[in-house]
């Protein structure tokens, strides 16, 4: 199938075992007017070799070579060169159907929304394969509903792989100096909490088109550092002040904000960012009473008792797994 350009973004760091599966995807896709921007972030690998042989036998991807500054660098990189009419992205160690692109362009179109976006899955080193949801439902969402759900998790995965954006939404990205571009954890949801706020409709289909890679080294699996806990908070902080003045968006926004912040009440590794959680939490201590009663009593036990918080929480985490999304 054809149809108006499409391009497609990927930001490539020391991946080269993964790369050749992430570009054969997409040049498999069924929508076929698309280039291809692949961005090497100074690797050291190899990948910058790959990526250069397949340039030169693939005329709709376009090769750049930069030196390290992050994903977020490399995707803003991409972002000056895109000519698309619609602007998507993958992470060059992940992979995607092969009607994704064609599936995404199509429901744009027919809900003239500024944001189509699709369920994925999360596939571990194990083998263990997590659906984010697959349920074949369409759900259409005007702004608020958008960012509710972003927020709160509900359809909206919060990052930039499995969505398609109107060019003209995405690229006013390059000029917004309130975008913090040195986050690197939750640096999506951020960046999608502005896109979300600005698009008139987006539009979810669930069906699963995309393959989130969990790699063993990668930053998802790596040993913790300190802008790991940092960095979600300061998004978490930004959405809770972002949404005052509206409730309903307010109220999920401090959810999220409080899960946070609990959590890295304990981060005794990192003093200060325990001891800034605290300090945090203490200044919403007022707005506790909005929340679920389990969220409650774990926030006011991180404020006040915090020795059995540890072990209530160790509990918790066991008991649940801790495992989400959002934290990888």
């Amino acid at each position: 199938m054809g149809g108006r350009r499409i391009s497609v973004i990927v930001p490539a760091y020391n991946i080269a075992p993964y790369l050749g599966r992430c570009l054969d995807s997409l040049l498999a896709q069924t929508h076929v007017d698309l280039e291809i921007i692949v961005v090497d972030d100074g690797s050291k690998d190899g990948t910058g070799a790959i990526l250069e042989a397949y340039a030169e036998r693939e005329g709709r991807i376009i090769p750049v070579h930069q030196k390290n500054g992050g994903v977020t660098s490399a995707r803003f990189a991409g972002l000056k060169l895109a000519t698309g009419e619609y602007i998507g992205f993958a992470d060059g160690d992940d992979y995607v159907e092969p009607d994704m692109f064609e599936l995404l362009f199509r429901q744009a179109e027919t809900h003239r929304a500024d944001i189509s976006h699709c369920g994925y899955q999360m596939v571990f080193p194990n083998g263990r394969v997590d659906w984010y949801y697959n349920t074949g439902r369409t759900v259409e969402q005007d702004r608020e509903t958008g960012l509710y759900d972003l927020i709160c998790g509900k359809f909206v995965e919060p990052g930039l792989w499995n969505k398609l954006y109107r060019a003209e939404l995405l690229q006013s990205l390059l000029t917004r100096p309130t975008l913090d571009r040195d986050i690197r954890i939750n640096e999506d949801l951020l960046m999608n909490f502005i896109l979300f706020s600005d698009a008139d409709r987006s539009i979810y289909t669930d069906q699963c088109k995309y393959h989130y890679m969990i790699r063993r080294g990668s930053a998802a699996t790596s040993r913790p550092q300190g802008y790991k806990f940092s960095d979600p908070q300061r998004v978490m902080e930004r959405l809770y002040q972002d949404t005052m003045g509206n409730d309903r968006l307010h109220g999920a926004a401090l959810e999220r904000y409080v899960r946070v912040l609990t959590g890295n009440c304990t981060q005794d590794q990192f003093p200060e960012i325990a001891s800034s959680a605290r300090k945090k939490l203490y200044a919403v201590r007022r707005e506790l009473d909005k929340l679920p009663a389990k969220l409650r009593c774990m926030a006011l036990g991180a404020l006040y008792a915090r020795p059995l918080y540890r072990m209530v929480r160790k509990a918790y985490d066991t008991a649940t797994g801790a495992a989400h999304k959002y934290d990888v």
